[in-house]
């Protein structure tokens, strides 16, 4: 087991090296309360205060934390063996009713169908992810709750 885990470890600090150190950007004001962010590699996404033209900086808060999650725990099934055919996370944030108006919690699903995965295998990648690897969680407040839970379809019993 000692062999396995140090080829994983291995693995992702390969990749995760390879990230970049620094990120930037532009925000732009383009009418009202909307604005455009265009990333450094050049994806843009539309921000509206009004969130009719655009989404909210905290939906796309909470969609990076379960975008980090998600690489992490397939990269980690994969590695495991397991072979992933459909895999999904919804989520759901709970946030403070004044100002600031930050997550209190973060409920996420992860919907997952494949051979080869199993609880073990699932558990262990989350751990991972939130105990080590997802950069996103451990950029939020230390006590945002962070729920995951799973279900694998076709898994009997």
């Amino acid at each position: 087991m000692e062999e396995k885990e140090k080829d994983l470890k291995e693995s992702v600090e390969g990749w995760k090296s390879k990230i970049d150190k620094s990120n930037k950007g532009s925000l732009e004001l383009e009418k009202d309360l909307i604005f455009n962010g265009r990333t450094q590699r050049g994806y843009e996404v539309e921000y509206d205060a009004g969130m009719q033209w655009g989404c909210s900086p905290t939906e796309t808060l909470i969609m990076s934390l379960a975008g980090c999650l998600a690489i992490d725990v397939v990269f980690f099934l994969r590695k495991m063996r397991g072979e992933i055919k459909t895999f999904k996370v919804d989520y759901e944030g709970e946030r403070k009713s004044t100002p600031p108006q930050y997550y209190k919690s973060i409920d996420m699903m992860i919907t997952i169908s494949g051979s080869g995965i199993t609880s073990k295998k699932i558990e262990r990648a989350i751990s991972l992810s939130q105990e080590k690897y997802c950069s996103v969680y451990h950029t939020l407040r230390s006590d945002l709750k962070v729920n995951v839970n799973y279900k694998i379809e076709g898994e009997k019993g």
